[in-house]
C-alpha cells in the first residue's frame, strides 16, 4: 500500500516538474503527444449563443495576449527544433486559432474535446484517450489543441492553464502517461 502511494506521488511530481533540457531533447526525437489548452481568452465572452463552430462572434475567443502567446509558442518549438507532425484541434475558434498561429496548421475534430456525444455518455472521451495513446508518425510529435475540461476528464487534476501543454507518452490503445507540463513561461 505504501509503495503504491509513493509511486503515485512520484508520478504526480514528475508530471508537474519544471521542464528540463532533457525533456526538450526527448521531444526533438519525437514520439509524444502534446496536449495544448488554447492560449488566453476573453472570459467576458461565452459560447452559450454559438450557432456553429465557424461562428466566432458568439464564442469565447483569444485575446491579443492569447494570439501573442500562440505565436511565441510556435517560435519556441521552432527554436528548440521540436518536430511537429499532425495538429488536431477542437473545432472551436479559440483552439483552431491557437493551433494555426503556433504551428501553421490544424485539422478540426471533435475527438480532441470529447464530443459530439452527450456529457453523461460513458464513451464520450474514448476518442480522446485513443488519440493520447497513439504513437505519432516516426520522428514527430502530435499536437492536440483543445480545452482544459476534456484533458482533466481523462488525465485527472491538476487543471491545465490557458496556453499550458501536457506532454504525454502514448502507450497504445487508450493508455498513456503524462510525463511533464510546460507552462507558457517555461520555454
Amino acid at each position: 500500500m505504501r509503495l503504491a502511494l509513493l509511486a503515485m506521488i512520484l508520478l504526480a511530481s514528475a508530471a508537474t516538474a519544471e521542464p528540463s533540457a532533457e525533456l526538450f531533447a526527448q521531444l526533438r526525437q519525437g514520439g509524444y503527444v502534446l496536449f495544448l489548452r488554447h492560449t488566453s481568452t476573453d472570459f467576458s465572452q461565452d459560447d452559450s449563443r454559438m450557432k456553429s463552430f465557424e461562428d466566432c462572434a458568439t464564442q469565447r475567443n483569444l485575446t491579443d495576449k492569447g494570439r501573442a502567446e500562440a505565436r511565441a509558442l510556435g517560435e519556441h518549438v521552432k527554436r528548440l527544433k521540436i518536430p511537429i507532425g499532425e495538429v488536431l484541434a477542437s473545432p472551436f475558434c479559440r483552439t483552431m486559432e491557437t493551433a494555426r498561429l503556433a504551428f501553421g496548421k490544424a485539422r478540426a475534430t471533435n475527438d480532441v474535446r470529447g464530443g459530439p456525444l452527450s456529457a453523461d455518455d460513458p464513451k464520450r472521451y474514448e476518442p480522446l484517450r485513443l488519440l493520447l495513446g497513439t504513437t505519432p508518425a516516426a520522428g514527430t510529435n502530435t499536437v492536440l489543441s483543445s480545452h482544459g475540461n476534456p484533458f482533466r476528464a481523462v488525465a485527472g487534476p491538476p487543471y491545465l492553464a490557458e496556453g499550458e501543454i501536457a506532454v504525454v507518452r502514448p502507450e497504445g490503445g487508450e493508455k498513456f502517461s503524462v510525463i511533464a507540463r510546460i507552462r507558457p513561461t517555461d520555454w
